[in-house]
């Protein structure tokens, strides 16, 4: 796996203080806390990705009636 720096300026002293907080709980490093979170947070779809997704299926066809059938068999 190939990797990169990255470097973010300007983050309140509080947040980082957060952060590393929240790292040493983990057992990990600043560096491998933020690194998880980033690999998390690229992993998930943006709402974008997931709005086309949803656009993209097709309809469902459904009444009315459907709808309160399947209300009162989850009633039941």
């Amino acid at each position: 796996m190939n990797t990169t720096v990255v470097q973010v300026r300007g983050i309140p002293e509080d947040v980082v203080a957060t952060l590393k907080a929240r790292a040493e709980t983990r057992g990990q490093s600043l560096a491998g806390y933020l690194r998880d979170l980033l690999t998390d947070e690229a992993a998930r779809p943006s709402i974008d990705e997931v709005m086309a997704n949803i656009a993209a299926r097709t309809p469902i066809d459904y009444a009315v009636d459907d709808v309160r059938s399947l209300i009162e068999d989850g009633r039941r």
